[in-house]
């Protein structure tokens, strides 16, 4: 398929399920009055001239929609205070309860949107959702959270790195028997008081991970640190890196380690600039290639 037909064909989707789920309250608010209410609902005080960048309207019809909105009682225009020549745009209060009511109606039916989607499809369609969004408005781009696995995590987390690895560095199919050996090992004897494991997600996208798994009194091990390509370069493998280490302090270890391989050269950075130093190195033959074991170590007090 065209990658145009494929944008416009999108479109339509997108339109017709909009569609399908009824108007908003206030049925007679056209699509780009609703816009203008809630772009002044987030940024009281914008000046016309800013909204209509951002709107990617022109002057004369942002001018009308203006218009009519403050005839409807919902706007009211206030000089600007560094030149009074000039106006500044907000909302009265007829128009934040007009926009409180199609916020709720809104997030309605944006709930009755993902409800009519099988349960197993849920995460896919948001993670697609979230990609589309920090691609296409990378300003308005959800902010990338850090939470403690659920139900679920772990499969992706074992997909991950196998695909990563294999695209990236052609380690072959015993790597992925590897990460789902560790993972396993994991919840065999996993203690929530003095072990964690973190997801990094934008939405519903994932990002990365990172473990930390107890290794012996007063020692943890660093484990599963994994960003997605498009995620790097961003800072979030410090976060991730620095969140480990704040919880190993807090659940009471005293020091940390970590096996990595040489190639890695990335990660080894990281590490480095965080404090941590290498203690061994074990060349060994692994999923395919001659590889180099590396054993690096930072002490938490």
């Amino acid at each position: 398929m065209l990658p145009e037909t494929l944008i416009r064909r999108f479109h339509r989707a997108v339109t017709r399920q909009a569609q399908a789920l009824g108007p908003l309250p206030g049925g007679d608010l056209p699509l780009a009055e609703a816009r203008l209410v809630y772009e002044l609902a987030q940024q009281p005080g914008s000046a016309a001239a800013a909204l209509a960048a951002r709107l990617g309207l022109d002057d004369g019809y942002l001018s009308r929609l203006l218009r009519r909105l403050q005839a409807r009682g919902w706007l009211e225009r206030r000089p600007d205070p560094a030149d009074g020549r000039q106006h500044r745009l907000f909302l009265t209060p007829g128009g934040l309860a007009g926009f409180a009511a199609l916020d709720t109606a809104a997030d309605a039916r944006a709930t009755a949107l993902l409800a009519a989607r099988p349960a197993a499809d849920r995460p896919r369609l948001l993670a697609a959702m979230a990609e589309i969004l920090a691609q296409l408005e990378p300003e308005e781009a959800l902010p990338v959270t850090l939470r403690p696995h659920r139900p679920g995590d772990l499969g992706t987390i074992i997909a991950r790195h196998a695909a990563l690895y294999a695209e990236e560095r052609g380690w072959d199919i015993r790597f992925e028997g590897a990460v789902a050996g560790i993972v396993a090992e994991m919840l065999a004897r996993f203690d929530p008081a003095r072990e964690r494991i973190w997801v990094a997600e934008r939405g519903a996208q994932f990002l990365g991970s990172v473990a930390v798994v107890a290794e012996a009194p007063g020692v943890a091990k660093l484990r599963l640190l994994l960003l997605e390509p498009a995620a790097r370069g961003q800072g979030l493998g410090r976060r991730l890196l620095g969140e480990a280490e704040a919880f190993a302090r807090a659940a009471g270890h005293r020091a940390m380690v970590l096996w990595t391989y040489s190639c890695l050269t990335e990660a080894r950075g990281l590490y480095a600039a965080a404090g941590w130093s290498l203690r061994e190195s074990v060349p060994e033959q692994a999923y395919g290639h001659a590889l180099v074991a590396e054993k690096w170590d930072k002490a938490l007090a």
